[in-house]
């Protein structure tokens, strides 16, 4: 059973210890609400933050508890309903399952999710942000060129040929 997982089971576990290592490093040595360095495009920002990515859900942490559980419960669905599932599709989930469960663990322990990079206009975001996106990219990417890749694949001398009806054996039209 590892075996089958472990690409899956490395990228959670180093995913999730990333994240939750740095999110220590930035509480320890970045007072909350100031930047390192204090100006220019890139900085570590110590923010709390009790709403979703990117600002579109302010000050929900209940129902994004929630709704990371639930999402958590997909993701292990979805991974479990794959027969043979890629390398690039056990990346993704691992790289998802990290960052989910990374931000889960701070929502449940401290009530928000520290977020601290900041980079130039965009919302502050954290390494479990990184690795959600990440994730996504690469599911939808393989997605996509795995579709492509198959609708090539086919061959027309493999394909059935359509067989013409013959004289003994009338088309739809005729046997009305």
């Amino acid at each position: 059973m590892i075996q089958k997982h472990w690409l899956v089971s490395l990228i959670l576990v180093a995913g999730f210890a990333a994240d939750q290592i740095s999110k220590a490093l930035i509480i320890r040595y970045v007072p909350f609400r100031t930047s390192w360095p204090v100006e220019g495009f890139f900085r570590f920002t110590h923010v709390g933050n009790r709403g979703s990515a990117f600002g579109l859900i302010d000050d929900a942490n209940l129902m994004l508890i929630i709704v990371s559980f639930v999402g958590v419960g997909i993701l292990l669905y979805f991974y479990r309903a794959q027969p043979d599932p890629t390398l690039a599709v056990q990346a993704s989930l691992g790289l998802m399952l990290a960052g989910a469960l990374g931000n889960l663990v701070d929502r449940v322990a401290n009530g928000h999710v520290t977020d601290f990079i900041d980079i130039g206009p965009w919302w502050i975001f954290n390494l479990a942000d990184s690795s959600i996106v990440i994730g996504i990219t690469l599911l939808a990417s393989s997605v996509v060129l795995g579709s492509s890749k198959s609708d090539e694949s086919v061959d027309d001398a493999s394909a059935e040929p359509v067989r013409e009806p013959t004289r003994e054996e009338p088309d739809d039209e005729q046997r009305d």
